[in-house]
């Protein structure tokens, strides 16, 4: 039996992010989803966590989305104060250690602050496999003590940390029959797959480059065939990251 994560990134970026997600859970496979605390939607999706015990959720740790939670930051913001886009990090970059390593603190400590309980990290954009912000990330999730993303070789980092076996950045997989999903992940007795469900409000539509395929997401997440095919418990189990712990 294959062991499945489906996991949505962005809770917490808007209202109708945060209903998206939801919706994905309630009425789809969705079983967990990873928060950004510094949006302006975090409130909002604290108080639907709180009221939807089952899905699980984790911390969406963010450098490039928003702004910072703490106000003193140099190497991390732009003029304005806002985080530095994604193509800052494509070449070469520099960011101090300490300021990222505390702005992420921070933003781990907002989330505990809400009552909830983290059940993962992860990072916005990917941003936390590259070779120089790596080593916080992982400094963190140890000191945490919490499962991470499988997006990174963590014989790289010289640590052990709790993950799954497989890592799937194409949610498109869950229109697969099931034949070829128990296939593409033969040999894996664990599988976390990504994915961005959401409905769209003005704030998603004018700072997300990635807006209208979010509706495509949350169709295929909550189509009665996904969910007949994903509830087929002789094939397949939907966990949370929190049952990685439990094994």
């Amino acid at each position: 039996m294959l062991k499945l994560i489906i996991n949505a990134d962005d809770f917490g970026y808007s209202r109708a992010v945060n209903h998206g997600i939801i919706d994905a859970h309630t009425e789809g496979v969705l079983t967990s989803t990873t928060c950004l605390t510094n949006m302006p939607g975090s409130s909002h999706a604290y108080q639907l966590g709180r009221e939807h015990p089952n899905l699980g959720i984790g911390v969406h740790l963010t450098l490039t989305c928003g702004k910072p939670l703490l106000d003193n930051h140099q190497t991390l913001v732009d003029a304005d104060g806002n985080f530095k886009k994604l193509h800052h990090y494509t070449h070469k970059f520099y960011v101090d250690q300490d300021e990222l390593y505390k702005e992420w603190k921070a933003q781990i400590e907002a989330f505990l602050d809400s009552g909830l309980t983290p059940t993962h990290l992860d990072s916005h954009h990917h941003i936390n496999n590259r070779e120089e912000i790596l080593p916080i990330f992982t400094r963190l999730a140890n000191e945490y003590k919490l499962p991470v993303r499988r997006n990174f070789n963590q014989k790289e980092t010289g640590t052990y940390l709790v993950t799954t076996d497989q890592f799937e950045y194409n949610p498109e997989v869950l229109l697969a029959d099931t034949q070829t999903i128990l296939e593409q992940y033969k040999g894996a007795e664990t599988v976390e797959i990504m994915c961005h469900p959401a409905y769209l409000d003005k704030f998603l539509m004018e700072n997300s480059s990635y807006a209208t395929p979010r509706l495509e997401e949350l169709a295929t997440i909550t189509h009665p065939n996904t969910k007949a095919k994903l509830g087929n418990m002789e094939h397949f189990e939907l966990i949370t990251f929190n049952e990685l712990i439990e094994r």
